[in-house]
């Protein structure tokens, strides 16, 4: 295991890491505790009770965050002829087809999501190897598949994110920046927590979210109580 360093280990000296939150605590407290030279990303994480090796069970979608990511989604297009045009149009980091396919395979990677037109689709599932093992292959699932590619990247440019489930049950989603207000995180969260429970799988037995907590960057993992993780009185309230 890595060794962690002062500012880690001084962050888990200012709370209980035994204590369960409330989402609304847990937000407040991962702002508190960021202490990086940087904006930290804020991440949830929720261990979900289902099998990823059933794909019947496998937990996958998008959700659109109502404050945004606070990152420079970077939009790769695979895409030709008009659509390609509406992509460049919509703000799309790199667009093409057979030239984006060769540079791809030849290991361009800098880009955080990947669409692609149907057309398109039998040459860009040939980089299977290269897109698969860090989540950038277009799925129609996930909206990343379509003829309408404008909106496609005009949504993830906006704060449209991608989830799913890992190996492990795990779901990992950004939900903004630890400078971001909490009532923005906290309508991130929501946003999030609401849509994974709502794609529940129907073959998927027992308590559904087993474990929630949030994290920044280079900070602590805060837990947050699952009997509350779906609960929102104060947001509602304000």
């Amino acid at each position: 295991m890595a060794k962690k360093g002062k500012k880690y280990v001084d962050a888990l000296k200012r709370f209980d890491a035994g204590v369960f939150h409330t989402p609304d605590q847990a937000i407040e407290l991962v702002r508190s505790l960021a202490s990086a030279g940087f904006d930290e990303t804020v991440e949830l994480v929720v261990r979900l009770g289902v099998d990823p090796r059933k794909a019947d069970q496998v937990v996958r979608g998008t959700v659109a965050l109502p404050s945004g990511t606070g990152t420079d989604v970077r939009v790769a297009v695979f895409a030709a002829g008009e659509a390609a045009n509406e992509a460049r149009a919509a703000g799309a980091d790199l667009v093409g087809a057979d030239d984006l396919l060769a540079e791809v395979e030849g290991g361009r990677l800098d880009f955080d999501v990947a669409i692609s037109t149907p057309d398109l689709m039998p040459q860009v599932g040939k980089l299977g190897r290269v897109l698969g093992p860090r989540g950038l292959m277009p799925n129609p699932k996930t909206g990343t598949v379509t003829t309408d590619v404008g909106k496609a990247v005009a949504d993830f440019k906006g704060g449209k994110v991608e989830y799913r489930t890992d190996r492990y049950g795990n779901v990992h989603v950004p939900i903004g920046k630890v400078s971001f207000e909490s009532d923005a995180l906290t309508a991130n969260y929501r946003a999030v927590v609401e849509e994974i429970e709502r794609a529940k799988p129907a073959s998927a037995k027992g308590r559904y979210m087993r474990k929630v907590a949030l994290a920044s960057t280079m900070g602590p993992s805060i837990r947050i109580d699952v009997g509350q993780a779906l609960s929102f009185e104060e947001a509602d309230s304000a």
